[in-house]
């Protein structure tokens, strides 16, 4: 079953141009990982504010997403970047 969800959060201003520049590094990694299905930044209305929907074949492909050597890096530069921590909401396929 995969695991999908959304992040919000929001960055210091001064960060914002530097954060946004990491996006498109992360974007990379993740596509070249095999088990994320999504991996995609968006800007929100409020000022500084960021979503990231991602997706995973599995918990523990989102896992590996987070230790892999290519990433831990670039996600503790958008951490140091970050005002306050972020919020996940969780989402789930509809079943028919």
């Amino acid at each position: 079953m995969p695991t999908t969800f959304l992040s919000r959060f929001k960055v210091k201003p001064e960060k914002d141009a530097e954060f946004v520049g990491l996006i498109h590094q992360m974007e990379q990694v993740a596509a070249e990982e095999p088990d994320t299905l999504r991996y995609k930044f968006y800007r929100l209305k409020e000022p500084h504010a960021f979503g990231v929907f991602e997706s995973f074949t599995d918990e523990a492909a989102d896992q590996a997403h987070q230790a892999n050597p290519a990433s831990a890096p670039i996600i503790q530069k958008m951490l140091d970047c970050m005002d306050g921590s972020y919020t996940r909401e969780y989402l789930f396929d509809i079943e028919s």
